[in-house]
């Protein structure tokens, strides 16, 4: 039998001083009332109550017992009531893992309006650029983008993130503006590993071309393409996202920015739809919202 109900049973009993109005409050038959409270006299190897026909009394180990049930139940009533705020209120640690590259001033500024707004959630953040296995690492959210995610996993999509090409004025007034993707064969890009741009389409007006541009660099590591980019080492292929200031003072320039590409999707993944906790359910609303009127 259940001993958590079978305590349960047995408190009932003695607070209602009779086994017929304990079963009619728990809504029991009273033979079932009476097996619980002999479930416990079995476990424990002692009686907890003498009983006639007239009235019921604990016995000294019973009064011993019924104490410790009492404080045993309203340890687990608190307990249940601090684990069930958490998935009502956000509050508590949340681990949150994202590419090194969300280290810019956009994403920040969204992680420092979040904790303004839910002062009681606590980040734990790890910047990684490599898949974390959700189950295994302990983390509660991923970020990630991808064109293709694995089918095992549970993911809201979030955004679509504009990549952009974008130079030096220093490597331009170098190697001059492309003015049509035919034109980058003559320049050098420095490229993220983990979306093909060379197979990536660029249209205008209904037509459709691919890159001819010339290789320099691959890295998985985005911050250090834009680090690249920024030195003049050749043209980048960046998110909107890392570069949006260093196009508004022009430290950067966008190069066919007429032409349209495919985004790359934004997802928020995690491990299981049941009892998604409040922290959690808001953090991925709160992204899904700032994102979106960004892009």
């Amino acid at each position: 039998m259940d001993t958590l109900l079978s305590m349960k049973v047995f408190c009932q009993v003695v607070q209602s001083g009779s086994f017929t109005r304990a079963a009619e409050h728990l809504d029991i038959s009273l033979p079932m009332a009476s097996k619980h409270v002999g479930h416990l006299e079995k476990t424990i190897q002692a009686r907890l109550l003498y009983r006639n026909k007239r009235n019921l009394k604990l016995t000294e180990q019973g009064e011993r017992y019924y104490q410790d049930c009492l404080l045993a139940l309203d340890i687990l009533e608190q307990a249940a009531n601090q684990a069930g705020a958490g998935i009502s209120q956000p509050r508590g640690l949340l681990r949150l893992t994202a590419p090194v590259w969300f280290s810019n001033p956009i994403f920040a500024g969204w992680l420092a309006e979040f904790q303004a707004r839910y002062p009681e959630v606590e980040l734990m953040l790890t910047l990684t650029n490599r898949s974390v296995d959700l189950n295994s690492d302990g983390e509660d959210l991923a970020l990630r983008m991808s064109r293709q995610l694995a089918e095992n996993v549970i993911a809201k999509p979030l955004a679509q993130i504009p990549f952009y090409l974008v130079a030096s004025p220093a490597y331009l007034a170098k190697a001059g503006i492309p003015r049509t993707p035919a034109e980058l064969s003559a320049h050098y890009g420095i490229l993220p590993s983990y979306t093909d741009i060379l197979q990536t389409p660029f249209s205008l007006n209904g037509h459709t071309e691919t890159l001819d541009l010339k290789t320099k660099v691959r890295s998985n590591n985005t911050l250090m393409n834009y680090q690249l980019t920024m030195a003049g080492a050749g043209i980048g292929y960046l998110p909107q996202w890392l570069v949006d200031d260093d196009l508004k003072s022009q430290r950067l320039v966008r190069l066919l920015s007429d032409y349209h590409t495919p985004a790359i999707p934004l997802y928020a993944v995690y491990t299981s739809r049941d009892f998604l906790s409040a922290k959690v359910r808001c953090f991925i609303d709160f992204i899904a919202q700032k994102s979106s009127d960004t892009v």
